[in-house]
């Protein structure tokens, strides 16, 4: 029996492989890979395929999980972070207590001048067209009435009080104003809800440290329609 060169000589060329009296004749017929009578030549392993890459996504209140809140009646689809939910529960005992009190409006929107034409103005229709009854300065501060003193009563008979943080917001409460005083008679009860909307908490707590201590509700996962949604189902009675 013909034995192969390989081991002694080599196949690395063709002239080697033709002159092979075992492999010769083989290399004729399968013009590919070669093999040596007992030696093989490894084909080369496949690349491995890359480990796939994973990313997890969270939303806003420390989870993507959403529930149902104790308070929401029956087929209500309206759902709450965890977060929000606890933070919600003292306004909603709030609402609770105050829904005897007659002629009170469901929410005192508390807003900086510059957003009363377009943010504060949407959140009102917003809540509106929910059936939320929303005391609004552009709506309810008769001409040549006293702004404070309305407003004075605004917070009175009012269940609870939502405050529109905005970059506007955010300049306007260094400086003091009317704003700033709704601010002081609502941080000072249990009927606060900020609305934290086109900035974030960190810019808040630069601020208003008390203010962002609050947790409440932002349009930073949510649109402002599905805010509206959740202060809807807060103060339904």
């Amino acid at each position: 029996m013909a034995r192969c060169t390989a081991p002694s000589r080599g196949h690395r060329t063709a002239s080697g492989r033709a002159e092979c009296p075992a492999c010769g004749g083989r290399y004729g017929r399968y013009g590919g890979g070669y093999s040596y009578g007992s030696y093989s030549t490894p084909s080369p392993s496949p690349s491995p395929s890359p480990s796939p890459s994973y990313s997890s996504t969270r939303s806003g209140g420390g989870g993507s999980s959403t529930v149902r809140a104790k308070w929401s009646k029956a087929g209500s689809t309206v759902l709450y972070t965890p977060v929000e939910a606890r933070a919600l529960e003292p306004i909603r005992e709030t609402v609770v207590k105050r829904a005897e009190l007659p002629d009170l409006r469901d929410v005192f929107l508390c807003h900086a001048w510059a957003d009363r034409l377009e943010d504060a103005t949407e959140l009102y229709d917003l809540l509106r067209a929910r059936g939320v009854s929303v005391w609004f300065s552009e709506k309810d501060i008769p001409l040549g009435s006293s702004f404070l003193r309305e407003i004075d009563k605004g917070l009175a008979k009012s269940r609870i009080g939502i405050v529109l943080v905005t970059p506007a917001l955010l300049l306007r409460l260094p400086t003091g104003g009317v704003a700033d005083r709704e601010l002081s008679a609502l941080l000072a009860t249990d009927q606060l809800v900020p609305i934290v909307h086109r900035t974030t908490y960190d810019a808040l707590r630069n601020v208003s440290p008390l203010l962002a201590s609050r947790n409440g509700l932002s349009t930073g996962e949510d649109t402002l329609a599905v805010v509206a949604n959740k202060l809807a189902d807060l103060i339904a009675t």
